[in-house]
């Protein structure tokens, strides 16, 4: 057993996934860290997590896998019996760019079920954990439960080189109203946090493009935004920073959403 508050963090072994484990870490957290190929991306989150104060272990998991998002809740449950805080950050990028007129099924299928279909589910399955926690520790000092789902700002971008990404971010925000209004009765708040331009292995091959567009302000914080940006915005809603907010949506764009002229 352990005293640490316990997070599922999918997706976590680089990037953005490694930025929130850490921020997480930070508060002491034990981070149940998914992976789905690199284990030795991974076994490096796990070491930033121990070195930032929390403590962790690595899980492999296809996130669309329904065996794999199960073998995922019962390591967390493992732990401690509890699950505090998940967090949907898995996602893949399309394989190959295609012009929405030319793309392929496959393509789309895969986005989905990865992108959309795994976090609908595992989001799904912890929900009802959480709700026999809450159940269960009703008039005790009760950790309220959070679940916080990253999207991306092609949530309402059209790039129309990857259609098939923009709709599995697209309907993530629907996840997160759904399980907002869903869960808001036990006491168990639901977040959306919507990134813009990451500085993380998926936008290397796109470096050129956004390097140009921040030279044009075409946000308005003039720099790539980083891991640790997405994971402070985490870490201030594991800290439990707002309980009066559900289905909320965070921007952490550099202000890419004001649309300015």
């Amino acid at each position: 057993m352990t005293p640490r508050p316990v997070a599922i963090v999918s997706g976590a072994s680089r990037g953005i996934g490694r930025g929130i484990a850490v921020a997480l870490a930070q508060l002491h957290y034990f981070v149940v860290i998914n992976y789905s190929d690199n284990l030795e991306a991974a076994n490096q989150c796990l070491s930033l997590v121990r070195a930032a104060g929390g403590d962790g272990v690595t899980v492999r998991a296809d996130i669309s896998s329904p065996v794999d998002r199960a073998l995922l809740v019962a390591t967390a449950l493992g732990i401690a019996n509890r699950i505090d805080l998940l967090v949907n950050n898995a996602g893949v990028a399309p394989s190959t760019r295609a012009d929405v007129l030319d793309a392929d099924e496959t393509s789309f299928d895969r986005l989905i079920d990865i992108n959309l279909k795994g976090p609908y589910f595992l989001t799904q399955a912890v929900a009802r954990q959480m709700i026999l926690q809450v159940q269960q520790q009703a008039g005790a000092d009760l950790r309220h439960p959070q679940i916080v789902t990253i999207s991306s700002i092609s949530a309402y971008t059209a790039s129309i080189n990857r259609g098939d990404y923009c709709i599995s971010k697209a309907g993530l925000g629907m996840l997160t109203a759904l399980f907002a209004a869903r869960l808001a009765k036990y006491g168990i708040n639901v977040y959306e946090i919507r990134p813009g331009i990451i500085a993380t292995d998926m936008t290397d091959a796109v470096k050129d493009k956004y390097d140009a567009m921040i030279d044009q302000g075409v946000w308005p914080i003039q720099r790539w935004g980083l891991p640790e940006d997405v994971g402070r915005a985490v870490a201030s809603i594991a800290r439990g920073d707002f309980p009066f907010s559900t289905g909320e949506v965070f921007n952490v764009d550099g202000g890419f959403h004001l649309r300015t002229l």
